[in-house]
């Protein structure tokens, strides 16, 4: 049954081929043009697909259709580094035949082609691949055997993905070496695709990271117009942005030339701001805008190269060299192929004809021609035995293998997966049983070891581990511009890490020693903070002072006990702040206190020298000495509100001050009481003194003073005895107060005066028509009148007023309440002793103005009794 298969699978190729063959004789009618495609060509057993960049596409081509367009693509020109991947890839696979160990008893051959960097011509050479044939049929494979395993290529992201698209339709794996688009890792749109380098998921990683290490804040973008460029600048554009950078523009290379768009970007470039340009592009479309930027004369630019042309600094005319030197770039780490200069300087027309890229080669290398006809000034005839080795060209050029290492692993990395296949199970397979799809799943699975002793394998995404080579762009002493290592980037290092750069190494344009200032707007000096101009981007700003108790040039707010100082650039610790005895506040209110316990020791001295006069004893001798001792401890009191608070003197003051108010108006109530008990009798045996005498009166006192004890005691034990800082009051101080617990004891303390005051006054005020010369009530009355005034005006005073201005409101009350009773009460008195003695008698004192002789009489045997004792 199988062998009637075979037979007719053969009798239908058969005829296939034979149509075909009919088609292509009978002329034009079934035959496309260009149907032969070029290439270099080695037979094998299996054979491995490449396809290089050799040439260039034409720029100039004319699309108008008003004539038949030259189907001719590339331009004629020569890469000699591309053409170095070629005999990389075929110095590879000679090896690998050479090799007892990798592929025994089996041959590698090869199809290369040259793409001329064009997409047509690349879905055509892969169509030539694929159909096995020099003139290619779509969807056909016109020769079973040698079996095509895989493609390797293109360099070109754009162009690898329209080939794996065609290649993932027949399941034909494909590896490139330098296309690094990140689509390209999505397996769903690409399954057959693998590549040995890093997606550019890792280089705009790897940009951003080295932008933020230098500090550029503001930098421009040039995307070449195809899925590599727009990606990655998109990649880039979203990692910078997380830190912080901001994209100062963002132009579009042209893939046909366009000298007016050539002319726009480079004055973007002149008039930005930004002078740190990141451009993800290869470096085929790049040089017509180097022209330009030479020809504009924009200087002072540090171009960052993605690894599309990082080492391309060979393509930069020797005269465009001091535009692009101090340039950095991505690129993949360099390597070494032994053995691979000595075959490179073997490469002889002559002994290898079947290259039909040799004479393109030796003509641009040595600069002469192998026609007659072609021959000009300073251009000779070819002869095949000029010498490589006077050669100075990337061709020769192997300290810096980094692609062609690629193409080498790549190879490799085919070579094991194809071993693997053949040499697993007890029966192997024969050559043409092994399918493309097995060679897929075979790939994904190899894991090998490369010539510097790194493991290679491919990761779920087809893609190998993201290393990264940071370069440097220099003039050398010829004055052509080279590159340099200067650091590098491993995405499988800890994420501290990843970047290392040699700072001191890099050699920056305009012969700077450090790396240049890309900015839109400076940076604020410390105590200013950004405020983003409208319409701009975050890195466009004006620079404002910070507010108070902010610092740095972000505005952190300081601690709770800390406050900017002056420049605003640390947190220093609040002042304490309080009402003390060096401030004039204090000052002031120390000299009233003062004053005003001298005047009260005045007093009392001008009364004990002068006690046996009429007017001293006719009032109340013994409360009046209470008072005036109680109107010495409010003056004292006012003192202990000034000074740093602590828990003693918290409790001091509300003790002192409650406690010497009692007593001071307990003594007052005693004194109005008695003039009105006294003035209030109708009749002569009417003796209410004998109830009110100087020991109940004593009493009294004590009783009155007591309670208020007893109040303070019992407030203040169960009270928190701490010190409060106030941080609201003032915002730049901490002021320093009494525990809110003990100014409950000041406002309990005021209250229970006030019950004592307020009947005072009310009895002070019912007795003031009493006899005018002996009536002690009007001055009560009024020094009440003026306490109860000063107390109530200190209650909005204390509410309205904040920090140590509060203890200044509660000193002012004081002093003034005291000073009131002390004017008030005894300054009359003060005033008759000194200054009018001869009012001081009896006979004033007693009144002679009453003409009735019972009250007269009255008065004589009772008060002055009772006053004189």
């Amino acid at each position: 049954m199988d062998l009637h298969k075979e037979v007719l699978h053969c009798l239908i190729c058969s005829l296939l081929i034979y149509y075909l063959c009919l088609c292509e004789g009978n002329g034009p009618l079934c035959q496309l043009q260009r149907s032969v495609i070029p290439g270099i060509y080695k037979y094998g057993d299996m054979i491995i697909g490449g396809v290089f960049p050799v040439q260039r596409s034409r720029s100039t081509e004319d699309l108008s259709f008003t004539s038949n367009p030259d189907s001719t693509v590339c331009d004629g020109s020569f890469d000699f580094r591309s053409y170095r991947w070629i005999r990389g890839m075929i110095y590879a696979i000679n090896e690998i035949n050479r090799n007892e160990h990798l592929l025994p008893n089996f041959t590698l051959g090869y199809a290369i082609h040259d793409t001329c960097d064009n997409v047509a011509e690349s879905v055509e050479k892969t169509f030539t691949l694929v159909t096995g044939s020099v003139k290619y049929t779509p969807n056909y494979q016109c020769q079973i055997t040698p079996l095509l395993t895989t493609v390797i290529g293109e360099s070109a992201s754009g162009i690898s993905i329209a080939m794996a698209r065609i290649l993932g339709t027949y399941h034909y794996p494909q590896v490139s070496y330098y296309s690094s688009l990140n689509v390209l890792s999505n397996k769903k749109e690409f399954p057959s695709f693998f590549r040995t380098i890093p997606s550019d998921t890792f280089q705009t990683t790897a940009f951003a990271l080295l932008v933020a290490h230098l500090g550029w804040k503001w930098v421009g973008t040039l995307a070449e117009d195809n899925d590599y460029g727009h990606l990655g600048v998109q990649l880039f554009t979203e990692e910078v942005q997380k830190l912080g950078t901001c994209i100062a523009f963002s132009e579009t290379i042209p893939l046909a030339f366009s000298k007016t768009r050539y002319e726009e970007i480079a004055a973007t470039i002149k008039r930005s701001s930004a002078t740190v340009i990141i451009v993800f592009s290869g470096d085929t479309n790049l040089l017509p805008l180097f022209w330009e930027v030479a020809k504009q004369n924009i200087t002072g630019r540090t171009w960052l190269a993605s690894e599309g042309w990082s080492t391309s600094a060979f393509v930069v005319a020797k005269d465009q060299a001091e535009y692009f030197s101090g340039a950095l770039g991505l690129a993949i780490p360099v390597g070494h192929i032994a053995g691979l200069l000595e075959f490179l300087l073997q490469l002889n027309p002559m002994a290898d004809p079947e290259d039909l890229y040799i004479k393109p080669f030796w003509e641009h290398a040595f600069g002469c021609s192998w026609t007659e006809t072609k021959l000009q000034d300073n251009i000779t005839l070819c002869t095949g035995h000029e010498n490589l080795l006077t050669l100075n060209n990337v061709y020769t050029d192997v300290s810096q293998l980094r692609i062609t290492c690629n193409v080498y692993n790549a190879v490799y990395a085919i070579a094991n997966a194809l071993n693997n296949i053949l040499s697993s199970g007890n029966k192997k397979p024969a050559i043409e049983e092994i399918k493309p799809w097995q060679i897929i799943q075979s790939l994904k699975k190899v894991r090998f070891t490369d010539q510097a002793g790194k493991i290679l394998y491919f990761d779920e995404n087809g893609d190998p581990v993201a290393k990264y080579d940071i370069l440097n762009w220099y003039i050398g002493e010829d004055g052509n511009l080279l590159y340099r290592k200067v650091g590098s980037y491993d995405a499988s290092a800890a994420e501290d890490q990843r970047l290392t750069l040699d700072e001191q190494a890099i050699i920056w344009n305009d012969a700077l020693q450090e790396p240049p200032r890309s900015q839109c707007s400076s940076s604020c000096k410390l105590g200013f903070r950004k405020s983003i101009l409208q319409g701009q981007s975050m890195c466009c700003f004006d620079c404002i002072p910070c507010s108070e108790g902010e610092i740095s040039n972000e505005c952190i707010k300081c601690p709770e006990d800390y406050w900017s100082n002056k420049n605003k650039d640390s947190c220093i610790p609040k002042d304490m702040d309080f009402l003390s005895f060096e401030e004039p506040l204090g000052i002031t209110f120390s000299v009233l206190a003062v004053i005003g316990i001298s005047q009260t020791l005045a007093v009392v001295v001008v009364f004990i020298k002068h006690i046996h006069t009429p007017i001293v004893r006719a009032h109340n001798i013994e409360m009046s000495f209470f008072l005036l001792f109680s109107l010495i401890l409010c003056f004292l009191s006012s003192l202990t509100f000034i000074g740093k608070p602590s828990s003693g003197l918290c409790v001091l003051r509300q003790t002192v001050f409650g406690v010497s108010f009692a007593l001071c108006i307990s003594c007052v109530l005693v004194k109005t009481l008695v003039v009105i008990l006294a003035f209030t009798m109708s009749k002569p045996n009417q003796n209410m003194m004998k109830y009110f005498k100087p020991s109940h009166q004593r009493a009294f006192v004590g009783l009155a003073t007591l309670i208020q004890i007893a109040i303070c005691v019992g407030l203040i034990s169960s009270a928190n005895l701490s010190i409060k800082k106030n941080r609201d009051a003032v915002i730049t101080k901490i002021v320093l107060e009494c525990n809110l617990e003990l100014e409950l004891v000041f406002l309990f303390a005021i209250g229970y005066i006030a019950l004592l005051a307020l009947p005072c006054f009310v009895l002070a005020f019912l007795a003031r028509n009493l006899p005018d010369t002996f009536n002690e009530t009007k001055f009560i009355t009024f020094s009440l009148l003026l306490f109860v005034m000063v107390w109530v005006s200190f209650i909005p005073g204390y509410i309205s007023t904040k920090g140590k201005y509060v203890t200044a409101v509660e000193i002012f009350a004081i002093l003034s309440s005291a000073a009131g009773l002390l004017g008030c009460i005894f300054f009359p008195k003060y005033y008759i002793i000194l200054l009018k003695p001869e009012r001081n008698t009896r006979k004033n004192v007693t009144g002679h103005s009453i003409k009735n002789a019972y009250t007269h009489a009255y008065i004589h045997n009772t008060i002055v009794v009772n006053y004189f004792g």
